[in-house]
């Protein structure tokens, strides 16, 4: 028997196989916006409580089949309905059967006949203590994951400021150390040397340079939430291309680009980052000259891959999996770079639900690839 009232103050079922009493306590308690049902039968209220969990269970002691005891102690047995607060009911009075009722589970006991005024009165209760009981719950799960989330967020920070301190460190011990050599050059016999001091101190404040606008990008995307669209690949690889055409040309590098890339969507600025970093490290890591090649294959799960194919020496199967680790880096043979660069580019690429990886064989190079959703538009 269901009995609903249209706004409601708590879901409660009722237990009791006497029909007269459930009619009764279920209008007093339609009457003061509960929403109720009625069940007249143990077995049939366990199925009940776990089909539609209630707030409040109101089950009568004693009935034939299974009684309120045995009632209550399958509901706590059973994880799904153990926390569903149980009132008890019955004509009996006596002490021991409130000791039983409170050693099976119940959190209160009603005796017969009903006391409107009591009823309502447990009832508020207990609906009132469960809801706090679940907020509480919720709150201390939210602060168990804000404290996990800041734990993280600590150890990212010390890892973070010593990968930071690190890379800094040597650009601006360059730049020292040729501002002091510059100071004992003699311009006008000692030009070339000069020159050549010069263009050491420039690259220097070049690189740290880099680094800074790589900590406020990194900065940027762990804050920023971004409008997605279709990105015109072969534009953000021109801006890419244009940003590193000095050591482009120093490096007497060859690029090779597809005619044609299919199209996802991301945000062009943070891609174009991905590109400079991943174009970098060809570089700095290719063959002599480095030999770079361009492309992209479309996935069965309708993703993008994006990737570049360098003619270097490969990563040893030990590195491979560091490389993209936060504000790790390869030991000095593979020199500077690789730390917070790709792991600027596994965050950027996260945030744009994509996914980041290597491919590489010792004396084969090196194949790095990030993937993107695909737009509509399959071709650009």
């Amino acid at each position: 028997m269901a009995i609903e009232a249209t706004t409601h103050k708590g879901n409660i079922l009722i237990v009791d196989d006497t029909l007269p009493n459930l009619r009764i306590l279920a209008k007093i308690l339609m009457d003061n916006g509960y929403l109720v049902r009625g069940i007249p039968d143990g077995a049939m209220a366990l199925t009940a409580a776990e089909e539609e969990r209630p707030d409040l269970i109101l089950l009568d002691i004693m009935m034939p089949g299974l009684n309120g005891y045995e009632v209550c102690e399958r509901l706590k047995a059973n994880e799904s309905t153990r926390d569903i607060p149980v009132i008890f009911m019955s004509a009996l009075d006596e002490v021991m059967n409130k000791v039983q009722a409170f050693g099976v589970g119940a959190v209160d006991y009603i005796t017969k006949p009903f006391q409107v005024e009591e009823v309502l009165a447990r009832v508020k209760t207990h609906i009132t203590l469960q809801a706090l009981q679940a907020r509480l719950e919720q709150q201390v799960v939210a602060l168990q994951e804000a404290n996990a989330a800041l734990q993280a967020s600590n150890e990212e920070l010390e890892a973070f400021a010593h990968t930071v301190a690190h890379d800094l460190k040597n650009p601006l011990g360059n730049v020292l150390m040729g501002t002091e050599l510059l100071q004992q050059v003699d311009f006008a016999s000692e030009s070339n040397k000069a020159e050549e001091i010069t263009n050491w101190v420039s690259a220097g404040a070049r690189k740290a340079l880099n680094i800074i606008d790589e900590l406020l990008l990194l900065a940027s995307v762990r804050r920023e939430d971004v409008i997605r669209e279709p990105l015109n690949m072969a534009r953000i690889l021109q801006h890419a291309q244009n940003r590193l055409e000095w050591t482009i040309k120093q490096c007497q590098a060859k690029i090779e680009l597809p005619d044609h890339w299919p199209v996802a969507l991301g945000y062009a600025p943070w891609v174009e980052e991905v590109w400079v970093n991943y174009l970098s490290n060809g570089l700095k890591y290719g063959g002599t000259p480095p030999h770079l090649q361009l492309g992209a294959d479309v996935l069965d799960d309708g993703a993008i891959r994006y990737w570049i194919k360098d003619n270097g020496p490969g990563i040893p199967p030990e590195k491979v999996n560091l490389l993209f680790g936060e504000f790790t880096r390869l030991e000095r043979i593979r020199a500077e770079g690789h730390g917070l660069g790709l792991s600027i580019v596994k965050r950027i690429v996260s945030k744009l639900d994509g996914s980041v990886g290597v491919e590489s064989q010792i004396g084969q190079g090196s194949l790095f690839y990030f993937t993107l959703p695909a737009a509509q538009d399959a071709a650009s």
